[in-house]
């Protein structure tokens, strides 16, 4: 028996439903707040839900402030601005509304209020001070799980890399899941962001941390996504297909927020950083060629998630198991029109060095990862993503 002392954590307050929403001035008030500021981005405004916020908060209360011009990839200079407008008006809470960049920025934001730091000084594990003003996250999109994490990602655009703070101060006060809000996205979001919680759920289940009660969230996350994914996306307004999207992607953010993620997301990184490659096209890309080469660290392990995607193979040997889900989950993507090699993201093959270097440089993932990485493991994992076998 193992030895290992293991702590979970998570956001303190889940609110789940349909139209959950219309309960959020009560949620406010819960943390003792009186001027909500809303961080969010135009889709948000042009998908008509920054209205559908504003009319419910303003008969509640006198002063709604917001940013809405979050972009995707946040570059870490975007803050500061931010920080000077809700200090202006003196907040008492933040509500991210919107994807993983909307929900990170509203996180930083909360502590960047209370903390005599810069956004810089945060970057790492556990170097944030003190905690922030109470914070709500609601997600549009299923896929992030920022609602329940301590981590925000930023992009270093000096580096070209993506840089992430880690702090339990960065859990919201409140998650607020309402499947509503998810119900105009279009296919191919709903698609990428879909796979990228998936990846987050096999990820935590595979990681050197994982943990029983990680592994339980992660498989149920899994189920969830997988059998839901090709409904939310073919039929956007099937509101129990979104639901139990929202279900998994926030199973397998506490998953991974616990555990953590591995190679896969360390991968994409250099893939956000330098070609600006949305955060789950990205994953997608490198999902198949990271799990083909780590199933060999735990075959056993990496064999059981066929128990959930193709039952039918228990009798099989593990190897191939492992190999037919990570196929099937090729197989997938395929019918989501996502891309699946670098080529088709018009990355050229002469990157593949560079992007070898710079993800050997994303350690706080590779920590995480069942198989160690070097130099020429890298050069053979974006070769493989280059041509996507």
């Amino acid at each position: 028996m193992s030895n290992r002392i293991t702590i979970f954590r998570t956001t303190q307050r889940i609110v789940i439903g349909e139209n959950s929403l219309n309960i959020l001035p009560n949620e406010i008030k819960n943390l003792k707040g009186t001027r909500p500021f809303i961080v969010t981005d135009k889709g948000i405004v042009q998908s008509g839900i920054f209205d559908r916020v504003l009319g419910i908060l303003k008969a509640d209360f006198e002063l709604v402030s917001s940013f809405t011009d979050v972009i995707p990839e946040p570059p870490m200079e975007m803050v500061d601005g931010i920080v000077d407008t809700a200090r202006d008006v003196k907040t008492d809470v933040i509500v991210g509304i919107g994807g993983g960049s909307s929900m990170d920025t509203a996180k930083v934001i909360s502590v960047l209020l209370t903390n005599d730091q810069s956004l810089e000084s945060m970057i790492g594990v556990n170097l944030v001070k003190d905690r922030g003003l109470p914070l709500i996250l609601i997600p549009t999109t299923a896929g992030t799980g920022s609602e329940v994490t301590p981590i925000a990602i930023f992009t270093d655009t000096k580096e070209n890399l993506k840089k992430g703070v880690v702090s339990d101060y960065l859990f919201p006060s409140t998650a607020l899941l309402d499947p509503t809000l998810t119900l105009s996205l279009p296919p191919s979001v709903t698609a990428a962001s879909g796979i990228d919680a998936l990846i987050h759920a096999i990820e935590a289940y595979t990681s050197v941390n994982a943990t029983p009660y990680t592994d339980y969230l992660a498989l149920r996350a899994v189920k969830l996504i997988y059998e839901n994914i090709r409904t939310a996306w073919a039929r956007g307004n099937d509101v129990d297909a979104r639901m139990s999207m929202l279900e998994g992607s926030l199973l397998a953010g506490q998953a991974f927020a616990n555990a953590g993620v591995t190679a896969v997301h360390a991968f994409a990184y250099p893939l956000g950083g330098e070609f600006h490659i949305p955060h789950g096209v990205s994953n997608a890309v490198m999902f198949c060629p990271v799990m083909r080469f780590n199933m060999h660290a735990n075959i056993t392990k990496f064999a059981s998630i066929s128990d959930v995607i193709l039952p039918d193979l228990r009798i099989q040997h593990a190897k191939t198991r492992a190999e037919a889900w990570i196929q099937e989950i090729s197989d997938l993507m395929t019918d989501l029109k996502l891309p699946k090699s670098l080529k088709q993201l018009n990355i050229p093959e002469s990157a593949i060095e560079g992007l070898s270097r710079s993800v050997l440089k994303v350690t706080r993932l590779l920590a995480n990862n069942p198989r160690v990485v070097n130099f020429d493991d890298a050069k053979e994992i974006y070769s493989a993503a280059f041509v996507g076998e």
